[in-house]
């Protein structure tokens, strides 16, 4: 995936940051988070040596406030941003995008998944009702049938587990790395699972 900030916008989007008004180091951090849906999640790092660079040329102050050190933006700071107001516009655009990118990544991943899951129980469900080719009498006929729908119950937990356990771990990861999962995302999970429920129910019932 492509850096959510080119070269030089990290800067310009921390002075419009502090434009809107004093914040301390991880303020700073967290806003860039959610301003960007979790695509980008700066490292102290990162964020600070910026900001001392800012404060020596002229653009941030910096001062104590209990155990936080907090940062303003000075008349310069402001005047630079007020010049680059283009410049922002595009990187807003930019990360707009990105967000956009990360959440159609996600439902894409959803959906190919209940896709998936639905075909192996539809096919799991078919072989359940396949009748055997040849058995000797019809006693060896009914246990060699409760035997094979035995095997394919066993396929289809084994299936459904092996999908939670997919899902569950590829949501908490994306959490995990700042991501913010939306409502509709897991709108489209559930209406999948219910799809795929009532498409098992009706495979069964024949």
């Amino acid at each position: 995936m492509a850096p959510v900030f080119s070269h030089g916008d990290l800067r310009l989007y921390l002075l419009n940051l502090l434009d809107e008004g004093p914040r301390h180091g991880y303020d700073i951090m967290q806003a860039l988070s959610d301003r960007t849906g979790g695509t980008y999640t700066p490292s102290a790092g990162t964020i600070y040596p910026r900001l001392a660079k800012l404060e020596e040329e002229g653009l941030v102050t910096k001062s104590v406030d209990g155990r936080k050190t907090v940062y303003q933006i000075t008349e310069a700071g402001h005047a630079e941003v007020q010049s680059r107001a283009g410049e922002l516009e595009g990187i807003e655009a930019g990360l707009a995008d990105s967000v956009r990118l990360i959440a159609d990544e996600v439902r894409g991943s959803v959906r190919e998944a209940m896709k998936s899951l639905r075909a192996d129980l539809a096919a799991a469900a078919q072989d359940e009702r396949a009748e055997p080719k040849s058995a000797p009498d019809a006693a060896s006929a009914v246990d060699d049938a409760r035997t094979a729908s035995r095997e394919q119950l066993h396929r289809a937990e084994a299936l459904v587990a092996e999908f939670r356990a997919q899902v569950r771990s590829d949501l908490r990861t994306y959490v995990a790395r700042g991501g913010v999962i939306a409502e509709w995302t897991v709108d489209d999970l559930e209406s999948a699972l219910d799809s795929a429920a009532r498409s098992v129910t009706r495979a069964l019932r024949g």
